[in-house]
C-alpha cells in the first residue's frame, strides 16, 4: 500500500467533527427500517392475512340447464322443455368457522416467525457493529505504533550522524518500520471491509443513508439480572419458543379443521322445468292432433353423501400427529431456552472478568513498560531490542483488550437476544 493510500484510509477512518456520531441505536433502527431480507419476510404476514378472507369464502352455488325435445314426428311443430336448476353445497359440522381459526393461528405464526428473523437480523447487525468498531480501533492503534517506529528511525539517523549508534541499528530500526508498514495497510484494508459489512443488513450501502458519519463505539455495560428472573422472561419473549406455541395452537386449529371437513355436505337443489304449450292441429295423416298448454313445475332436492370413505381415520391420526410433535417441539425449545439462558449469563460474567482484567491491568502496565523502555532507549540505556520487544507486548495487550471488549459486546448481545431482548451495545 502507497503512503497515499495510508492517509487516504487514515483520513476514512478518523473521527469526523462535522458528522454526527453513528450509535447502535440508530444503526439498528436503520436495519428494521430498511433491510429487504426483513421486508421480503413480512410479506408472508400479509399472505397470511390474506387466508382469512379466503378461509371465510363460503362454496358457490352452480347452476345447470338442461333442455329436451319430443321425438314424435307426427307432430309439426315439437316443443322444448327447458329445466333450469341452481345448487349449492351446505357446510356442516362448523367448517367455515374452523378455516377461519386456522387462517387467523396461521397469521400469528408468521408474525412469530418474522419476529424471530428480526431477532437473528439483530445479532448479524451487533456483531458487524462491533467488529467495525473492533477493526476501526486496531487501525489506530497500529498507526500510532508506526508512528512510534517513524520516530525512531528519524532520531536514530540523527544519532548515527553523531556516532552515538551504528548502521546496523539504523538499518534494523528502518527494516522494524518497513515491515510493520504491511500490517498497517492489512489494518487499514480490514478496517474499512468491515465498514462495508456494515451495509447487508441495511439492505443499501451504509453510506448512502449515513454519509460521513462515525461510529460510536463507546458500549455501555449491560446489568445482568439473576437467572431465576431471566429464564421466565426468555419463555415469555424468545422468538423461537414464541413461535414453537405458535406452532402447535396453529397444527391444533388445524386438526380441529380436518376433523370439520369429515363431515359431509348435503346439496340442495332448486331446479325448473318450463315446456312451452301448442296448439291444436293436423298431423301428417290428416288426423287432428290436440293440442297442449305451457307448463311450469318446480323441484326441490336434496342430495346427501354417504359417507362410507369417512371410515378411514387417517387424516385425523396425522393432524393429531403433528400437534403432538409440535408439543414435543415447544418442550424442546423452552428447554433449550433456559439452557442458552444460562450459558449466555457464564460467557458475558467471564467476557467481563477478562475485559476488567485487560483493563484494570494489563494495559496499564504494558504501556508503563514501553514508556519506561522508549526513555531508557533514548538515552542509551536500553537496546533497540528491547524496547521493540516492549512495544510488541504493548501492542499484544492493546490488540487483546480490543478483542476482549469485542467479546463482551458480543456476549451482551447473545445474552439480551437468549432472553428476547432487543439488542443494546
Amino acid at each position: 500500500m502507497t503512503r497515499f493510500s495510508l492517509l487516504l484510509a487514515a483520513w476514512l477512518l478518523a473521527p469526523c467533527a462535522s458528522a454526527a456520531p453513528l450509535t447502535f441505536e440508530t444503526y439498528l433502527s436503520a436495519v428494521e427500517s430498511h433491510s429487504l431480507e426483513l421486508q421480503a419476510q413480512q410479506e408472508s404476514i400479509a399472505s397470511a392475512k390474506a387466508g382469512i378472507g379466503i378461509a371465510g369464502v363460503r362454496p358457490d352455488p352452480e347452476f345447470t340447464v338442461g333442455a329436451s325435445r319430443e321425438t314424435v314426428h307426427s307432430v309439426e311443430h315439437r316443443p322444448v322443455t327447458w329445466t333450469p336448476a341452481i345448487s349449492m353445497a351446505i357446510e356442516t359440522g362448523g367448517k367455515r368457522a374452523a378455516r377461519i381459526k386456522a387462517a387467523q393461528s396461521n397469521v400469528t405464526l408468521a408474525e412469530e416467525t418474522v419476529t424471530g428473523f428480526r431477532r437473528e437480523l439483530y445479532g448479524m447487525a451487533a456483531a458487524a457493529f462491533t467488529e467495525a468498531c473492533r477493526t476501526r480501533e486496531v487501525f489506530a492503534r497500529k498507526q500510532q505504533t508506526m508512528a512510534a517506529l517513524s520516530k525512531v528511525v528519524e532520531a536514530n539517523g540523527v544519532r548515527r550522524k553523531a556516532g552515538d549508534v551504528g548502521g546496523i541499528e539504523l538499518l534494523q530500526s528502518r527494516v522494524e518500520r518497513d515491515q510493520f508498514q504491511a500490517e498497517l495497510a492489512q489494518a487499514a484494508s480490514e478496517a474499512q471491509g468491515a465498514m462495508l459489512n456494515l451495509s447487508p443488513p441495511l439492505g443499501r450501502q451504509v453510506d448512502a443513508l449515513f454519509p460521513g458519519a462515525q461510529l460510536a463505539c463507546d458500549f455501555a455495560a449491560y446489568e445482568v439480572q439473576d437467572a431465576s428472573t431471566l429464564v421466565p422472561q426468555a419463555l415469555r419473549e424468545r422468538s423461537d419458543v414464541r413461535i414453537a406455541r405458535a406452532t402447535v395452537d396453529n397444527l391444533r386449529d388445524g386438526a380441529a379443521l380436518v376433523r370439520a371437513n369429515r363431515s359431509v355436505d348435503p346439496t340442495v337443489t332448486l331446479g325448473l322445468s318450463a315446456a312451452r304449450g301448442y296448439h291444436d292441429s293436423i298431423d301428417g295423416r290428416g288426423n287432428p292432433a290436440d293440442g297442449s298448454p305451457r307448463s311450469r313445475a318446480l323441484s326441490l332436492s336434496l342430495a346427501i353423501p354417504i359417507p362410507l370413505s369417512r371410515r378411514d381415520k387417517g387424516d385425523i391420526v396425522q393432524a393429531e400427529a403433528g400437534a403432538t410433535q409440535a408439543m414435543l417441539a415447544l418442550r424442546q425449545a423452552e428447554l433449550k431456552a433456559e439452557t442458552e439462558v444460562r450459558t449466555a449469563q457464564l460467557q458475558w460474567r467471564s467476557a467481563q472478568e477478562r475485559l476488567a482484567r485487560y483493563r484494570d491491568g494489563v494495559l496499564q502496565d504494558a504501556q508503563k513498560v514501553v514508556d519506561g523502555m522508549r526513555l531508557s532507549y533514548g538515552k542509551g540505556n536500553a537496546s533497540l531490542l528491547e524496547w521493540l520487544a516492549a512495544q510488541h507486548s504493548a501492542d499484544d495487550a492493546y490488540l487483546g483488550y480490543l478483542q476482549a471488549r469485542a467479546d463482551a459486546a458480543i456476549a451482551s448481545t447473545q445474552l439480551q437476544l437468549a432472553i428476547g431482548q432487543r439488542p443494546s451495545l
